[in-house]
């Protein structure tokens, strides 16, 4: 059945200011806005409409999330809180200290379906890979492994010894999302290191490909879809901060503190942007 785009884009401006409200409690730091706000669209397409998340967070029977770009967690609990996944009293607490599972970059916790303790750029999909591996040895044919990687993070070598793995063993119950947002912490993706078609790097690492605007809703839904018999790179097309103006597109923005006069300012376009 074809999904609600209105009602999606809702859900993902909710999102967006859960994400400013637990980004602005990060204290003095800041947190990572322009790469949380990147792939908001993505996961709450995927978490509202596509994964089989089953009552108890350790069911086997589950699919996978796996953060490997660790430093958008915030947007990842934003998602888990729209389907009920992290209790309202989390999404609402503190971001720091002894008193909260939530942190910048996510730490496991298997009984709120955290899969991975993040950080270390780089890592995630190799540990995707495994999941993936490992449900198909135990004969587990429902679940699946999704994999979020930054753009930048696709200059670890690591990332393509994990792909190269996935390839050769055609993990149909993987799929890896690029988000590619043209951004890093230092600067221009393009400029650093380039990687123009992506698309061709991983299928000839043995994946399906697939290029979407990873803001349009349609495309999200089409990417997802897709039937395929090896694993699925999924390369969207992003804007880094989608939906604060001040934010988007700003490579200072991925890491940044929010004061209060902007955080106003932006939950006051996203209130307008998205219907809230």
């Amino acid at each position: 059945m074809v999904p609600d785009y209105n009602k999606l884009k809702i859900i993902s401006g909710k999102m967006r200011l859960d994400i400013l409200k637990m980004g602005v409690r990060c204290g003095g730091d800041g947190a990572h806005f322009g790469g949380c706000f990147s792939i908001a669209d993505l996961l709450a397409f995927l978490f509202t409409q596509k994964l089989q998340l089953p009552r108890f967070p350790k069911d086997e029977q589950r699919d996978r999330i796996v953060l490997s770009k660790g430093h958008a967690s915030i947007a990842l609990y934003a998602a888990m809180g729209q389907v009920g996944m992290l209790p309202r009293a989390y999404l609402d607490g503190p971001m720091l200290g002894e008193n909260t599972i939530l942190y910048k970059h996510s730490k496991r916790n298997p009984d709120y379906g955290i899969e991975m303790s993040s950080g270390s750029l780089g890592q995630g999909l190799s540990y995707a890979t495994g999941m993936a591996i490992a449900l198909q040895k135990k004969g587990n044919t429902q679940s699946h492994v999704y994999a979020f990687v930054g753009e930048g993070e696709c200059q670890e070598g690591s990332i393509w010894e994990a792909a190269e793995l996935a390839g050769h063993m055609q993990l149909e119950n993987l799929t890896v999302i690029v988000d590619k947002n043209g951004l890093q912490i230092d600067g221009n993706t393009k400029d650093i290191i380039s990687m123009q078609n992506p698309d061709k790097l991983w299928k000839e690492f043995g994946f399906d490909t697939i290029v979407i605007d990873g803001h349009n809703f349609e495309e999200i839904y089409r990417a997802f879809s897709l039937l395929h018999k090896k694993p699925l790179a999924i390369i969207a097309n992003t804007v880094k901060g989608k939906g604060v103006s001040f934010i988007e597109n700003k490579v200072e923005w991925h890491q940044k503190h929010l004061d209060d006069y902007m955080y106003k300012m932006a939950a006051q376009e996203l209130k307008n942007e998205y219907g809230l």
